[in-house]
């Protein structure tokens, strides 16, 4: 009696492995980018409430940090993203660094807005395109080896894992500034749901 084949893989979180069908491609749509530009749109909505001068008073419990450089550290990689997306190519070392970013909330709000309307326009397909992705780690590596194999959705999902990242930084820098903020900003989608099932309050 020969042997049964190997069963194949549960699918993740309800998905089939491969993007076989339409409906495959709107459920990444709808919640991926969705989840991703109301994070930004968090951030839009807190810079709109600040004064330049919050905005930019270093914060000596958060490394000196602003959160002018926080917002502007998200935005470059955002940018680096949509950029580097229609070629296959994302380096997130090629960051514009913009200090006017940095030093006026009205600006990178705007340019957060930009970003939002740009990721809701990506059509479903290209976060499913094979990327190239690079950032320095640090080691002297010869420059072909800097590259990684990706997809522009895993990239999409780090890039709001990374969003959430500063949020809670900037959490930080806004409770000693006296600026107050929804209780969920800042905090993972899994932690929230956590809290929600137990009844708790944990770290962010």
């Amino acid at each position: 009696m020969g042997r049964l084949p190997a069963p194949s893989p549960p699918p993740l979180h309800g998905l089939p492995l491969a993007p076989t069908t339409t409906h495959f491609l709107v459920v990444i749509k709808d919640f991926l980018v969705a989840d991703t530009v109301s994070c930004i749109q968090q951030g839009t909505a807190l810079l709109r409430r600040l004064s330049s001068a919050q905005y930019v008073a270093p914060q000596p419990d958060c490394f000196n940090s602003t959160l002018g450089g926080h917002i502007r550290h998200n935005l470059d990689h955002y940018a680096c993203f949509l950029n580097g997306l229609p070629a296959g190519r994302v380096d997130y070392d090629d960051r514009d660094r913009d200090t006017l970013v940095e030093a006026n909330p009205g600006y990178a709000a705007d340019r957060l807005e930009d970003a939002a309307r740009r990721l809701d326009l990506l059509e479903p397909a290209a976060l499913l395109r094979e990327l190239a992705v690079k950032t320095d780690t640090g080691s002297e590596i010869d420059a072909a080896q800097a590259w990684t194999r990706s997809t522009g959705r895993r990239e999409l999902q780090f890039l709001l894992s990374h969003t959430i990242h500063h949020y809670a930084l900037i959490a930080v820098i806004c409770n000693h500034l006296g600026v107050a903020l929804d209780p969920a900003f800042g905090v993972a989608p899994s932690t929230l749901r956590f809290q929600q099932q137990q009844g708790v309050t944990c770290a962010r």
